[in-house]
């Protein structure tokens, strides 16, 4: 093709990771041609905002967390709404669902994670949808609208299908979540704050079945009716979110040829296996220094960091990414949780815990090796911050550990020399 562009840096995905890579090139090569390529139509989008959009609390202007203007000021070709059907590192070239081929310089790959669809028989009927993108909450939001929606089945207890089930509860439908673990939010708390969270749901209405599987749904007209557990008790449903999980999205590296395991392997510069072609964010296996190996690693913060650390590299200007120290945040109907690090004490921790009287407020820290390796926070995260700095730093805590899950955890709880180093600037005396 004649007219085929190239461009000095390509990204292909339009979310975090994307977007902190592009900001970064804009650091250090004003110049230089750049273009994004994504498959979703909108401009980027804060996701974990969408189940708020959903229930109305969120207008869904707030949900854009750039300028509509962002691109055109960094100086950006964007192509939204475009698919990339094949990569070609050899040639330094993709392939677009239109036939159109894009040479480049360098290459981002930053398209996240997908979600995972378990093989349940009727998962294709209408009303039954996936729950992580704009695109998702839209169509769920107008099948609400123009389906008469009584009873939903949120299957996955996680935090994609507490956000949900909690937005969905507060469009006045009543909701069911059905958990095959023990409790909700396995990934992100123990079983005390799972047990806090599921009495959180319970207190609003959503009905929480713990310990069951989600073993068909079942129609008419081709829409979904009801969700059949294990037991073959049968749940009402007209509307049913599969909030299972999501996994690296690696298909595309898989394609051309780069090393993925459970997510792509890159190294401290966020390179891939080839010479050119970086990734960052969801899709890869960021490197976790509390168990000193790589896995998948779904949080913000990271995705944002990985992607400037990208950008710095890929235009030349050296960078290196320490690794992500897992975090989860969530509010379950008001009640805020937090948790940093491991969230099961290794062999031989120590395990710190405060619970208040109310049983409103509950705090658990692991300490291995005289550094905290895992907190918990539940009812209380004001903290929290101060917890995952001494985590980050690889604090030796063992002279106040007992402070640790004090009620009132402050700067003051702290040896001075620590807080010296932690707070310092005019006007602040610790």
């Amino acid at each position: 093709m004649s007219d085929m562009k190239r461009h000095d840096y390509l990204i292909i995905g339009n979310s975090t990771a994307a977007i902190a890579g592009l900001e970064a090139i804009r650091e250090v090569d004003k110049e230089g041609t750049l273009a994004v390529v994504s498959d979703q139509r909108e401009h980027c989008y804060c996701s974990p905002l969408i189940t708020y959009c959903l229930s109305g609390k969120v207008p869904e202007e707030r949900l854009s967390y750039r300028p509509q203007d962002f691109y055109e000021k960094m100086s950006v070709d964007t192509y939204l709404g475009t698919t990339v059907v094949e990569t070609k590192p050899d040639e330094h070239e993709v392939v677009l669902a239109s036939g159109a081929r894009f040479k480049y310089g360098k290459l981002l790959i930053a398209v996240g994670g997908i979600p995972i669809i378990p093989p349940v028989p009727g998962a294709d009927l209408d009303g039954v949808f996936t729950f992580t993108r704009y695109a998702d909450m839209c169509r769920v939001r107008e099948f609400i609208g123009t389906n008469h929606v009584r009873q939903a089945v949120v299957v996955g207890g996680g935090m994609i299908g507490v956000k949900v089930a909690e937005a969905l509860a507060l469009l006045d439908i009543e909701t069911t979540m059905v958990e095959l673990m023990d409790g909700i939010l396995a990934q992100a708390l123990d079983e005390t704050g799972s047990r806090m969270a599921r009495r959180c749901l319970e207190e609003n209405g959503i009905r929480v079945i713990t310990s069951t599987a989600a073993t068909s749904i079942g129609g008419g007209n081709g829409k979904a009716q009801s969700v059949t557990l294990e037991s073959g008790s049968r749940l009402p449903a007209q509307l049913v979110i599969m909030a299972v999980g999501v996994r690296p999205n690696t298909q595309m590296a898989e394609r051309a040829g780069l090393s993925v395991n459970r997510g792509i392997i890159v190294d401290d510069h966020m390179l891939t296996s080839d010479a050119d072609v970086y990734a960052a964010g969801d899709c890869t296996e960021a490197f976790d220094p509390l168990i000193g190996e790589a896995r998948p690693i779904a949080i913000w913060p990271g995705a944002y960091m990985q992607g400037a650390v990208a950008g710095h590299n890929m235009a030349g200007q050296e960078d290196s990414y320490a690794g992500s120290i897992p975090m989860n945040s969530i509010q379950v109907c008001g009640l805020p949780t937090m948790s940093v690090g491991l969230i099961e004490p290794p062999r031989g921790a120590e395990v710190l815990e405060y619970m208040s009287t109310d049983e409103k407020v509950y705090r658990k820290v692991f300490i291995a090796d005289r550094r905290i390796v895992g907190a918990l926070f539940v009812g209380d995260i004001d903290r929290a911050g101060i917890i995952t700095g001494l985590i980050r730093e690889g604090t030796d805590v063992s002279s106040f550990k007992n402070n640790l899950i004090e009620r009132d955890l402050g700067m003051l709880s702290l040896p001075k020399q620590y807080r010296k180093h932690m707070v310092s600037g005019p006007g602040i005396e610790v």
